[in-house]
């Protein structure tokens, strides 16, 4: 990563792995042996690990230690739940995923083995998503007897389409990284082992945008494809100029016209 600091571990939760290098921070899912199952302790800890990114981090990782991502929701906890207990939780996991959604820096998502479930969910609310070769997507909810609860049915439709995310719902049909990378539920698609190290290069990469400009695609971009395309237009605009007007962009535009930066080139 260039002239990024060596990594230095945080104060993580047991249950996650947080590490920092340079301006990237990498928050792992720490339950290998239970293909990273979310267990509210986990959930709970995502939320205090993306309520506090600390100073200077410009973009997360979020991974899964050992094989899997993770294999979604901890089934265990459900058979205590009665109705009420099932709302809460459910707003539990929006109030955290929105946490990752929105947060004030990109979350990158590297994926491998099991992405089901509320571990799909999770990679949705991601802004990224870099996928390996054993990486696959389910939804095995309607086999369960449940359904997703986690805001599946808000993101993931907005990546793949409702009678795709349908079909898997109903069928069980399970999507491999080459499909996934395809139909939307991944921009990247990398060799073997390739997921995390790819995703921490792309997030070096976005953590030395414009701060303004990552939150204006973060924040604004959302919100402005949503919209009517009047109203869009007019946030756009908006947007476009709160931008321009930064002291960060008068800078990179004149290093550019300086011809101090380099010109895009086809990869």
């Amino acid at each position: 990563m260039g002239n990024a600091a060596p990594a230095a571990k945080a104060e993580p939760s047991a249950l996650l792995k947080v590490e920092r290098s340079g301006p990237v921070l990498s928050v792992g899912l720490n339950r290998p042996a239970k293909r990273n199952a979310l267990n509210d302790g986990i959930i709970l800890a995502i939320q205090d690990c993306f309520a506090d990114i600390p100073d200077g981090i410009g973009a997360v990782v979020i991974h899964g230690v050992g094989e899997h991502f993770s294999s979604g929701l901890d089934l265990s906890e459900l058979t205590e739940h009665d109705a009420t207990d099932g709302l809460r939780h459910s707003q539990m996991w929006y109030r955290v995923f929105d946490r990752v959604q929105y947060c004030r820096v990109p979350v990158i998502a590297a994926l491998k083995g099991a992405v089901i479930g509320g571990g799909l969910e999770l990679a949705c609310a991601a802004h990224i998503r870099v996928a390996e070769p054993s990486a696959y997507f389910a939804l095995p909810e309607g086999q369960r007897g449940i359904f997703v609860g986690g805001g599946g049915s808000v993101r993931l439709p907005r990546l793949i389409g409702v009678a795709r995310m349908t079909d898997m719902m109903l069928t069980g049909r399970v999507y491999s990284a080459t499909e996934g990378a395809s139909y939307g539920f991944a921009q990247y698609l990398v060799e073997k082992d390739g997921a995390l190290p790819k995703a921490m290069e792309l997030a070096a990469k976005v953590a030395d945008n414009a701060p303004l400009t990552n939150f204006a695609v973060l924040q604004a971009l959302p919100m402005i494809a949503e919209a009517n395309p009047q109203t869009g237009l007019l946030m756009e605009s908006l947007m476009a100029t709160v931008a321009q007007s930064d002291k960060e962009a008068k800078l990179r535009i004149r290093a550019f016209l300086d011809r101090k930066t380099a010109k895009v080139k086809p990869a």
